[in-house]
């Protein structure tokens, strides 16, 4: 996963890397900018800092078939119409908030995307560590049950 890269004249990312070879080329990602709020003092009330960073995952073509299948059933809670957003206000740097935007992005989809874990194969519990279990059980309620006095010692 790699984010936006410097480059003469342009502030974003050409291609967003997802995972592998899997890339979203710039011209998917839609932009757009805000004020943030918190600290910062007079810069802030005339910069837009807080970036919101939005994918249209259902129209895309960047993605293969079986992935956008995936991301769209584990994402479907957060889908507006079939596209993800993303903020980043942490910054004061509008520059640093678009970085941080487009990594949380590309996270968010290498997520969702994820094959599914395998299918655990059940085993047994071995008889040797059942029996030591029971043994430990044994001497530990015997320890116990000795500790206890009787009435006659009392007297």
């Amino acid at each position: 996963m790699s984010g936006p890269s410097r480059r003469s004249g342009g502030l974003a990312p050409r291609h967003l890397t997802i995972r592998g070879s899997v890339s979203l080329p710039e011209a998917e990602l839609m932009w757009r900018f805000s004020r943030s709020s918190g600290p910062g003092g007079q810069h802030v009330n005339t910069s837009d800092s807080q970036v919101e960073l939005r994918f249209d995952l259902a129209r895309t073509e960047a993605l293969p078939e079986v992935w956008k299948r995936r991301a769209l059933q584990r994402l479907a809670g957060r889908l507006t119409d079939g596209v993800v957003t993303v903020r980043a206000s942490e910054h004061r740097s509008q520059w640093r908030n678009r970085e941080a935007a487009a990594v949380r992005l590309a996270a968010l989809l290498a997520e969702a995307t994820a094959p599914p874990p395998k299918p655990r194969k059940p085993t047994r519990v071995p008889r040797g560590i059942n029996e030591r279990r029971l043994r430990e059980k044994k001497h530990r309620s015997e320890t116990k049950r000795g500790r206890g006095r009787s009435l006659r010692d009392w007297s």
